[in-house]
């Protein structure tokens, strides 16, 4: 399927029912991307008080090995089959750990994304996306929001995947594409009003910001006696 074309001006992360999430490529218009759509998150991982609540580690972590897993093929149609990727990561640095991990977390881990579509004619390949979220991919460094799930390790959502290129929180890679932090900032202007994710509150910010909210969402508030 091609990305269609739309007119400026260019924003990222703009979601429309019914079409599919933009990812920003430049000042000079707007790619809708097969995938990023509007996500369905299987834990919830919008806030610091989610990430505590379902995580087992937050990390600073980086691709440093893909390879192909989980072909699926089709003999009808243009795409002749589609893989998923097996990402290997290494553990830059543990932010956040639970008090009773589901697991314990070493210098690397893998996890399964998005991989590939591979068309019948010609055999090209085109990127497989999650909605709304990175594709995780190496040469990039991302902060992630881990639980240990069914015997591997998931990230909570689209929201607990967060591009962390220079250790600076939205930017880097998104959707297959490489963002900016004031690319995701004019993006989120078309946002829902009361987004208080912790990736739009820390866009721009660095690892301490993720650090004291999570601490803060952590510790249990005491109500004052009368």
């Amino acid at each position: 399927m091609v990305a269609e074309r739309l007119p400026s001006p260019v924003v990222a992360g703009l979601a429309l029912v019914g079409v599919a999430a933009a990812v920003l490529v430049g000042h000079d218009g707007l790619d809708t991307v097969v995938g990023c759509g509007i996500p369905s998150d299987g834990y919830a991982s919008q806030t610091a008080e989610d990430w505590v609540t379902g995580a087992d580690h937050v990390v600073v972590a980086r691709p440093t090995a893909e390879q192909d897993t989980n072909r699926r093929d089709f003999t009808k149609g243009a795409i002749q089959y589609q893989t998923d990727r097996k990402v290997t990561f290494h553990t830059d640095k543990v932010l956040w750990s639970s008090q009773r991990p589901r697991h314990s977390l070493g210098e690397g881990f893998d996890m399964v994304a998005a991989g590939w579509n591979v068309y019948r004619d010609g055999g090209k390949r085109t990127k497989r996306t999650t909605a709304a979220a990175p594709r995780l991919e190496p040469g990039h460094t991302y902060l992630l929001a881990l639980r240990w799930s069914d015997d591997q390790w998931v990230v909570l959502g689209e929201g607990a995947a967060v591009p962390f290129d220079d250790a600076t929180v939205g930017r880097g890679e998104w959707c297959g594409r490489t963002l900016s932090e004031d690319d995701v900032a004019r993006g989120e202007r078309f946002s829902l009003p009361d987004d208080q994710s912790l990736e739009k509150t820390a866009n721009g910010q660095g690892e301490q910001t993720i650090t004291r909210q999570l601490q803060q969402a952590a510790t249990p508030t005491r109500t004052k006696s009368p």
